[in-house]
């Protein structure tokens, strides 16, 4: 089969077009003809070799986690999905290795859902891994209606699923991201923030009293530290960085802080896929990119400015 994939770390020139074998179906898998590949952040942390000490690596590597096509064959045991269903999934796995810039992806069924009826499928790969995380990073911090949250990088991939979820649930959403992105926050149903201006500043414009809660998408600790002013007390802070330092004074204060790193929950894509069938879940794809320019896509992603995700085609789609 056709990947993108890299034989050794590098920059995006890295990613090659090969010829390697298709996945094999095991007892719980569902062997997926891809029809696109979402393209996130980590992809780039992989093929740059920043996650070597988290994961085993082997070459060649085929990058990527999210993957959305169409039922090729299922393991035995596989009892919720059947040749030719329309499907998408968050395909990480515990070695970096078999990855989704591929003609065909095998997934574990307990990390599959049925794809959004409403969009095409090249729109579906954008869903799975953003839109998880903006569901955990939310269910982390406890959110309820009503309360007044503050995303550290609202426009992103994960941003753009954050506010609508938050907004959907009747809590206010502040974000973060450059003025270019003001009206699209806008259109979410944000209160967009300039991330070059002052921050706290703007906050406290619009809510004097503070936030109940803080997502850190973007900016990590700096970002995280520079609005600790306009946290109330007994705020929650959530990362999907790493642990979010709360300072001495912060501790006092009763801040509390937790880390996200998303679980490939295929019960809950499901739920995340209904709702964008239902209009309450808008996925926003910013560009794509035939299988033999991924390294394109990547170069995308690192010149930033952009909004929502990009996805990789695959085959004719």
């Amino acid at each position: 089969m056709k990947a993108a994939a890299i034989a050794g770390f590098g920059g995006p020139d890295a990613i090659k077009l090969m010829d390697l074998p298709e996945p094999l179906v095991g007892p719980d898998i569902v062997l997926i003809r891809t029809a696109a590949a979402g393209v996130n952040p980590v992809d780039l942390k992989i093929r740059e070799g920043r996650l070597t000490s988290r994961y085993p690596h082997h070459f060649p590597i085929i990058l990527g986690w999210d993957v959305a096509g169409v039922v090729e064959a299922v393991g035995p045991a596989v009892s919720r999905f059947r040749p030719g269903d329309r499907v998408c999934a968050y395909a990480r796995k515990s070695c970096v290795e078999h990855g989704t810039y591929a003609e065909f992806v095998a997934v574990a069924e307990e990390s599959v859902a049925p794809a959004p009826e409403s969009v095409d499928l090249i729109k579906a790969s954008a869903l799975p891994l953003a839109s998880l995380t903006a569901l955990q990073t939310m269910d982390s911090l406890k959110v309820v209606s009503g309360e007044t949250v503050l995303i550290h990088g609202g426009s992103g991939g994960v941003g753009s699923f954050a506010v609508q979820l938050l907004v959907g649930l009747g809590a206010k959403a502040l974000a973060t991201a450059s003025p270019g992105s003001a009206d699209y926050l806008r259109s979410l149903g944000a209160v967009p923030i300039d991330r070059h201006g002052d921050v706290a500043g703007q906050v406290r414009a619009v809510a004097p009293e503070g936030v109940e809660a803080v997502m850190d998408l973007a900016g990590g600790p700096e970002a995280v530290a520079a609005t600790l002013s306009v946290m109330k007390d007994r705020a929650r802070v959530c990362s999907i960085l790493g642990p979010p330092a709360i300072t001495e004074d912060g501790v006092a204060r009763g801040l509390k802080g937790s880390y996200v790193f998303v679980r490939p929950y295929g019960s809950q894509l499901s739920e995340l896929s209904a709702m964008v069938d239902a209009g309450s879940l808008r996925i926003h794809l910013h560009g794509k990119f035939p299988l033999e320019k991924a390294a394109d896509a990547h170069r995308a992603i690192q010149a930033g400015g952009h909004r929502g995700k990009f996805a990789i085609t695959v085959g004719d789609s």
